[in-house]
């Protein structure tokens, strides 16, 4: 074979193994991010772990350039197995074992070490093909790595993880990494090794495929048994969309039927008890003005449910981020018969869109805002709980109008609770915090703010059309009163250059 054309096959083979070498990185920190949350601390982890790995993996493989050949093979074949099953070995290790952190960083490690090893073996096999100044060769190697890596970052969220979901896609990547690594080097330099080494070499490279296959075909099976172990109840319906994990759950047995709606592993409510949340998140608010509500989250269509309750409300607007929250909460019969065909109602309108990104070229004004987040564990989601957001708030808030934050649990979570209301009072907000009991939850708190410096009153508009199950007036008067273990402490405000509260989440509730 020309040399030319051998060149141009290894530099093709450090391409495809650049790239898949990107995809295992990216892929244990969606994962952690789905998992656990707070995706800067897993991306740190996985980053400064695989960078140190890749280090110690370059040491390494300096011994094992004599036999550059065979150590190659070798160490593709490990990097496609390792790699194609570390996502399905870390969900293993969350559901079952609790033992996700350091499985993570083992795997991270091991992966790492075996991306570091391939650089100096591609090095001795690219100037075993034709001699070239060392500084031509680094140059042609790290071209071709670095494109390779720029394809598998882009593949990973666009195609791979979209088309075949984390654990085939993993997989799918360690078929190619085996064939590319394997393969195409044992065939090059074929005559370099003997045949007792090509024979094993090949059995090793099939005995990779088959395993890897083998896994392929039982990863639906394992991914169902795998998410039903992380909840307690049998799961209804499970949707991995762009945007997070839904699932939903149902316990019908002798008492009374428990539906749970969880988005990325966290409780969103439960049937049994979820209207003590939705009607101490909303009626204290509405009332104030409330002609004309707006809706921040909330795409279960429950808080919308009691908004809808007063007929002087002319609209309200609901603004979600995942456009299939909104599907099932019009269409799968549990859910609609909980929020009581809400989104049916002619006064609502229902936006699909970032509710950050909507408020900043928002120009309309409303009398009452109700933000229902999910909590701040990561970055993401910390913006919605900022400073900033909250001064876009304020300024869509109608003269006299009112807002109310669910802002966690002051019990679980009490930095994280009283941060969320001093960025509240720092956006230039009179703010009122108070809390409940929300069996599923346990302790929660919301926070009631209007514009100006004076707190507004935790009241209860009079004559509720059809009567409230949990609150009244002796209830709130309660639930304006904090233990003295749990009062306002000394924390700093949030803010997007400053996200406190993924800290705080994080390290509150991992504790509790």
């Amino acid at each position: 074979m020309p040399a030319r054309l051998a060149r141009t096959l290894i530099l093709a083979a450090v391409f495809t193994c650049a790239a898949c070498g990107l995809v295992y990185e990216l892929a244990l920190v969606a994962l952690g991010s789905y998992l656990v949350g707070n995706s800067v601390t897993q991306a740190s982890i996985v980053l400064s772990v695989m960078v140190f790995a890749m280090g110690v993996g370059s040491l390494a493989a300096k011994p094992l350039q004599g036999r550059a050949v065979v150590a190659f093979a070798v160490v593709e074949g490990v990097l496609a197995l390792i790699g194609g099953v570390s996502v399905l070995a870390l969900y293993a290790a969350f559901a079952w074992l609790d033992l996700y952190v350091p499985a993570l960083v083992v795997v991270a490690f091991a992966v790492g070490a075996l991306i570091g090893a391939e650089i100096p073996l591609l090095m001795t096999l690219l100037q075993r093909i034709r001699r070239q100044d060392a500084g031509s060769a680094v140059a042609d190697l790290f071209a071709a790595d670095y494109v390779g890596a720029l394809v598998g970052g882009l593949a990973f969220p666009f195609l791979l993880l979209p088309a075949f979901g984390h654990i085939k896609g993993a997989l799918l990547v360690g078929v190619v990494n085996a064939v590319a690594g394997m393969a195409v080097v044992l065939w090059l330099f074929r005559r370099d090794v003997g045949r007792v080494a090509r024979a094993a070499l090949g059995l090793g490279m099939v005995a990779v495929l088959a395993v890897l296959g083998g896994t392929y075909a039982l990863a639906d099976g394992f991914e169902v048994s795998a998410r039903q172990a992380l909840y307690s109840d049998p799961i209804a319906i499970s949707k991995r969309t762009k945007y997070q994990e839904i699932v939903i759950t149902r316990q019908a047995g002798l008492g009374p039927s428990d539906l749970r709606l969880f988005l990325n592993g966290d409780l969103q409510f439960s049937s049994v008890d979820e209207y003590r949340y939705h009607e101490s998140l909303v009626h204290p608010v509405m009332a104030g003005p409330h002609g004309r509500v707006l809706v921040l989250g909330g795409g279960d269509g429950l808080a919308l449910r009691e908004v809808l309750r007063y007929k002087d409300v002319r609209s309200a607007t609901l603004v979600e981020l995942d456009p299939e929250m909104l599907h099932l909460a019009r269409t799968y019969r549990p859910i609609v018969s909980l929020n009581h065909r809400s989104f049916e109602d002619p006064r609502v309108r229902t936006v699909a869109a970032d509710a950050f990104s909507w408020l900043r070229g928002l120009r309309e004004q409303f009398d009452a805002v109700i933000v229902d987040m999910p909590d701040p564990d990561d970055v993401s989601t910390a913006k919605l709980y900022s400073v900033e957001f909250y001064g876009m708030v304020k300024r869509v808030l109608a003269p006299g109008g009112r807002m109310v934050v669910q802002s966690g649990s002051p019990y679980f979570a009490p930095k994280s609770f009283w941060s969320i209301e001093k960025s509240i009072a720092a956006a230039g907000f009179g703010v009122r915090p108070y809390h409940v009991d929300v069996p599923s939850f346990g302790d929660w708190g919301f926070v009631l703010a209007a514009a100006g410096e004076r707190p507004p009153a935790l009241r209860l508009a009079p004559g509720v059309p059809g009567g409230l199950r949990f609150l009244d007036g002796s209830v709130l008067q309660a639930a304006a009163v904090f233990p003295k273990d749990r009062r306002s402490r000394d924390v700093e405000v949030n803010t997007l250059v400053h996200p406190r509260l993924v800290e705080y989440e994080g390290e509150e509730w991992k504790n509790s």
